[in-house]
């Protein structure tokens, strides 16, 4: 992950053998602040110094007013002056209550009709973001049912596939961008608050019923999510654990795609950007910071998180352009937002203060731009899916010569993605004891063996299969000997 000091040759050498192979990503911000006609001068002034290229606008589907197009009128002008500009336009459609689709059996077809009348109003609009965090409570709503059984990901994956078709049906060439996925979640049905599922299980839940239902048409062509971190004083490579996923994390969520997808109709991620393989767009990236006190004046309220420096904040933008351009499936990364909310317990994560003024983050990014164009300056990370359990292992006991009498042996598993082990004793070819076991993530998982042994040449034979995806598998043996003697 982190990149290791090399020669001038060799760094232009590398750079100028992968620019020919990854196109450029794009870069751009989160927000809404220009479509007001007063704000759109400075606010494509800035995207046009800051050299970005993309910028995404949230649009709310009001399902007691399913045909109506909020702020319609400057939303037209906007969106034809950042066509004439040069700017990539996303629309994020989502329900304005968190219930909105799971409370009505009709709201899944109204909002996809919603989904066809602003195709068609807007023909320039070639990017679709559906739904925004549907494994967050705050956007989607239930998560489970009484039971304690994920329903969420099911209920997505209806409106996704409604709305792929109906995108599809105004102009194939519209690009469906899936989920915009929250990087973590609890998956506590019965948690005492934010009740949420992490990204990994949200994509299992969502290609389970995606393989039940029968399909055989894609439901997205790229991915959204939003790798945040922990915690705004971490670093930029500083992820999370399983299930959850960060910046430094996004071949856990190839992973999780392909093993919810492979082998169906919906592509899932190659190295590169190979001809129909789906693509991650980082939907809303940003740091917090804290506000300096020639600022002060624009804000009010309190702060609801420990944010970083401004000076932090800088540096981790730089460094997240030259890393991500490295990653060959990441078509956009976007940040959130350019200007700050005035409202403390909001979002204070801008490269412009909400005074107007620019933070050292704008500087950097623009450095990052212009020297970069979005390309890799170094060599290109490659993946490939694992047929594989993470981070399986086994501790097996250290002593492997017991004399014959009645036996507690026991046996250490662990991995970094919950699993189910099956471990065996086998004395020859036949198997002579058997026990199950579910691994939970980066816990230790102690497998006992108790019976009376006969002297003999033993093997412990161990297997783990991936919850994920149970094809997936890791498999370690070791001998035992039973000696005659006492």
């Amino acid at each position: 992950m982190i990149g290791f000091v090399r020669t001038l040759t060799a760094a232009l050498a590398a750079a100028l053998v992968m620019a020919g192979n990854a196109a450029a990503v794009d870069v751009g911000v989160v927000d809404d602040y220009g479509i007001a006609p007063t704000n759109s001068p400075a606010f494509f002034d800035s995207l046009a110094a800051l050299g970005m290229r993309e910028n995404r606008l949230s649009i709310s589907w009001d399902s007691e007013a399913p045909t109506t197009i909020p702020n319609q009128y400057a939303l037209e002008q906007y969106v034809a002056i950042a066509t004439l500009r040069g700017i990539r336009i996303v629309f994020a459609v989502a329900p304005t209550k968190a219930t909105a689709i799971t409370s009505n059996p009709g709201a899944a077809g109204a909002f996809a009709a919603f989904l066809t009348q602003l195709a068609r109003a807007f023909p320039t609009v070639k990017d679709y973001v559906v739904g925004n965090e549907p494994n967050q409570p705050r956007f989607w709503q239930p998560q489970f049912n009484r039971r304690g059984q994920p329903l969420a990901p099911a209920a997505y994956y209806a409106l996704l596939a409604r709305s792929y078709d109906a995108l599809k049906g105004v102009d194939p060439a519209i690009s469906v961008i899936g989920l915009g996925l929250s990087p973590r979640g609890n998956d506590q049905p019965r948690a005492p608050e934010n009740v949420s599922m992490s990204p990994v299980r949200f994509l299992n839940g969502v290609g389970k019923a995606y393989r039940r239902s029968g399909r055989k048409r894609p439901i997205m062509n790229a991915l959204s999510i939003h790798p945040y971190p922990d915690r705004d004083t971490d670093t930029l490579l500083k992820g999370y654990r399983w299930p959850n996923a960060g910046t430094p994390n996004l071949d856990r969520i190839k992973q999780a795609f392909w093993d919810a997808f492979n082998g169906t109709a919906q592509p899932t991620f190659r190295e590169g950007r190979s001809r129909g393989a789906i693509t991650l767009r980082l939907g809303e990236i940003g740091w917090q910071v804290a506000v300096v006190p020639s600022a002060a004046g624009a804000y009010f309220g309190s702060e609801s998180v420990r944010p970083t420096s401004e000076a932090n904040q800088a540096r981790i933008y730089a460094q997240a352009i030259r890393y991500l351009a490295c990653d060959p499936s990441v078509q956009s990364m976007l940040f959130f937002l350019l200007r700050d909310e005035p409202d403390l317990e909001r979002w204070q994560a801008g490269l412009v203060r909400a005074d107007g003024s620019r933070r050292p983050s704008f500087e950097t990014v623009r450095a990052a731009v212009t020297q970069t164009g979005g390309r890799c300056p170094g060599r290109m990370r490659s993946w490939r899916h694992t047929t594989k359990v993470a981070g399986a292992r086994v501790r097996f006991p250290r002593k492997r010569v017991f004399p014959a009498r009645r036996l507690v042996l026991a046996l250490v598993a662990n991995a970094e993605e919950d699993a189910a082990v099956e471990a065996a004793l086998y004395r020859g070819n036949r198997r002579v004891l058997r026990r199950t076991a579910t691994v939970k993530a980066y816990r230790s998982r102690i497998v006992r063996f108790s019976t009376r042994f006969r002297p003999g040449r033993y093997t412990f034979r161990v297997t783990f299969r991936a919850a994920m995806n149970p094809k997936r598998t890791r498999r370690f043996s070791a001998p035992l000997r039973i000696t005659g003697r006492r």
